[in-house]
């Protein structure tokens, strides 16, 4: 990320501490992670410590400091999910995308992660790509699903 695309970030909270929430979602949201030169330049800005920034950005599950996909992929794991077979849809998105969960793909198109509920316990096995729900899923519907966002 360059500077000026930093300081465009940081001048539209006005520099202001207070916001710097919003100021890390944004960069997050452009880059997709938050890589470690923009904390750094987030934390001068504002006249905070690194530290500081740094703890926001592992405090906050919403936050990464390692690059995600274009497409994040969630599996349901509760309950209602697991017992419907959320650990082979686990198994065969992992197998898929030669990726374990929590993790992204070698070319950042999809970021696996498994969520202990999504709330939708009537759709499971319950698999949510960027928001959209798929719900009643099988490891055979996973091309289909995989195709739309590829």
């Amino acid at each position: 990320m360059v500077t000026s695309e930093l300081d465009e970030i940081l001048d539209r909270y006005a520099r202001d501490r207070t916001q710097v929430i919003s100021i890390l979602q944004d960069v997050q949201d452009q880059e997709r992670y938050l890589p470690e030169e923009a904390l750094t330049y987030v934390a001068e800005a504002l006249g905070m410590a690194r530290a500081q920034i740094y703890s926001l950005a592992t405090f906050y599950r919403a936050f990464s400091l390692e690059p995600r996909g274009e497409h994040t992929i969630l599996v349901c794991t509760g309950t209602a999910c697991h017992v419907r077979g959320a650990p082979r849809l686990v198994d065969e998105l992992c197998r898929r995308l030669e990726v374990q969960p929590g993790s992204t793909t070698a070319d950042r198109k999809f970021t696996l992660e498994t969520v202990n509920c999504l709330g939708a316990c009537a759709l499971g096995p319950l698999v949510v790509v960027d928001g959209n729900y798929h719900g009643q899923m099988t490891p055979n519907k996973l091309d289909d699903v995989l195709k739309q966002y590829s």
